[in-house]
């Protein structure tokens, strides 16, 4: 028998593959980081061969470190860094561009023009989003319109467009193809019928031959070429990062909720069989199709979480490591008045400026890095408090506890103030890796390495709960002090 899901978690600054056991277990895992490009401010690139490279290096790496033959994996699953946006030649199978990432604002015009011409009702009614430089249908067209030739290419046939499961997908195995939870992060997907939309291609100028054939989240969509592992191996398992972490939070009913901390926050709410079009400027999006039907999420976005920290390390040098945050905040007992609204790519959900930029403000002469640190922290949960707020609104389904994960939500500090501002219990699992948990999840649902969606669910275990500690009124000052300071940050640039 098999004995392992391989689980492919491609991020947006790195790669990862783990190996997980029947029992949900990590057996083995590798990760490798790949370059940020930023060739003008507001835009964010990536090397889509670089991405390949990265995870087909960290694969070879976790099955040789632990003398785990291919033959031994029963299936791939697949979570991927949701938007960002790959066209490739179909021949070659090389980019014909830079990949262009979610966090990237170059095609803000694209969406500011169609909402002028009066479109926005008619994507989200159909889509489920925003209209916003943030989803990969604006990216693409912006591609076509400034890539030499690269349109009159996509007419005759040439290239393929995909996100990032799509192109992993098409190294490993030559097929081109999606899944629904990422098709319906394009503004080119009709979430009520499940299909590319022909209407919506039309107003972004896409021809229809460029997109990759939608599949089930859990089934068997495709094999690995046998050369690259010895054996070719069933790809059974496909989801966006976010949704794949759902699913690997066990949150498979609705008014379950978690939130991921990883380069930015991802809160999601599952809503049922049926999708819930925001009224407070969140997302509604396919979480997953399994053989028995499509699960739906409201999704609130915040752009910086992780990478606000990555900030203090790499942009301000305050700290050396992502984990000496929670120290530094721990020298002191608050944040002194400081609070540092991480805007640098402008604000998502519920906010959606494009034009916001980074703020800090309460600052005095005694200030120092700490309070920053702790500032920084913050942000985090508020932002994430902003969005909880109107997810409930619109589900009017009020949140009994949290689930969270990712790499911050190792940070007990962050945890127990975002518990404290959101006036709920927070819960760590034991595995907190669950994106590529979720994708393991779906892969082996697939193959009949778990029975089913009950057998995984029984998985899920508690390692920590952070009760909410803060009082009403604090709350309430702490949350007004914030949307002063969301206020100062907005429609700043020009």
């Amino acid at each position: 028998m098999t004995k392992f899901i391989l689980a492919i978690d491609q991020g947006t600054t790195s790669s990862r593959a783990i190996l997980f056991d029947r029992a949900g277990h990590i057996h083995g895992a590798a990760q490798q980081e790949f370059r940020q490009f930023f060739p003008q401010p507001g835009w964010v690139e990536h090397d889509a061969n670089e991405i390949w490279q990265s995870q087909r290096a960290v694969i070879d790496e976790v099955l040789r470190s632990n003398g785990v033959p291919a033959s031994d994996i029963a299936a791939i699953g697949i979570a991927n860094q949701r938007e960002t946006t790959v066209l490739w030649d179909r021949a070659t199978g090389e980019p014909v561009a830079p990949a262009i990432v979610w966090q990237d604002r170059r095609s803000t015009p694209c969406c500011e023009e169609l909402r002028a011409d009066g479109h926005e009702d008619l994507f989200q009614q159909k889509t489920g989003l925003v209209l916003d430089a943030y989803f990969s249908g604006p990216k693409l067209k912006w591609l076509l319109d400034n890539v030499p030739g690269a349109r009159a290419r996509a007419e005759r046939g040439e290239l393929a467009f995909g996100t990032v499961d799509s192109w992993l997908i098409f190294k490993m195995s030559g097929k081109h193809l999606t899944d629904p939870s990422n098709a319906a992060r394009t503004l080119m997907f009709n979430i009520h019928t499940a299909r590319w939309d022909d209407e919506l291609l039309a107003l972004l100028d896409i021809s229809p031959g460029l997109l990759p054939e939608v599949v089930a989240s859990s089934g068997v969509a495709a094999h690995t070429d046998a050369r690259l592992f010895g054996v070719a191996v069933p790809i059974a398992g496909i989801a966006g990062d976010q949704q794949a972490a759902t699913f690997g939070q066990a949150c498979h009913s609705p008014g379950m909720a978690k939130n991921t901390y990883g380069t930015g926050c991802f809160m999601l709410m599952h809503t049922g069989q049926t999708a819930t079009i925001s009224q407070n400027k969140l997302i509604s999006t396919i979480g997953w199709t399994l053989p028995k039907g499509t699960d739906y999420l409201l999704e609130g976005s915040v752009f910086m979480a992780g990478a606000a920290i990555q900030w203090l390390r790499d942009g301000l040098g305050i700290i050396k490591s992502a984990a000496e945050v929670e120290e530094l905040a721990l020298a002191v007992p608050d944040n002194g008045g400081v609070l540092f609204v991480p805007a640098f790519a402008g604000l998502g959900a519920p906010h959606w400026d494009a034009y916001a930029r980074g703020t800090m403000v309460g600052m005095t002469r005694g200030t120092n890095k700490s309070h920053i640190a702790r500032a920084t922290l913050e942000s985090i949960a508020l932002q994430s408090a902003d969005v909880l707020d109107a997810m409930q609104a619109d589900a009017a389904m009020p949140l009994t506890q949290l689930r969270v994960d990712g790499g911050a939500a190792r940070n007990n500090l962050l945890m127990q103030f975002q518990a404290d501002i959101l006036g709920v219990p927070v819960v760590r699992p034991v595995v907190t890796e669950t994106t590529a948990l979720g994708a393991a999840f779906l892969a082996g649902l697939a193959v009949g390495f778990w029975a089913s969606q009950e057998e995984i669910a029984a998985q899920w275990q508690m390692e920590r709960r952070f009760e909410p500690a803060m009082a009403k009124d604090e709350r309430a000052q702490r949350m007004g002090e914030w949307r002063r300071a969301v206020e100062r940050s907005r429609a700043w640039s020009q």
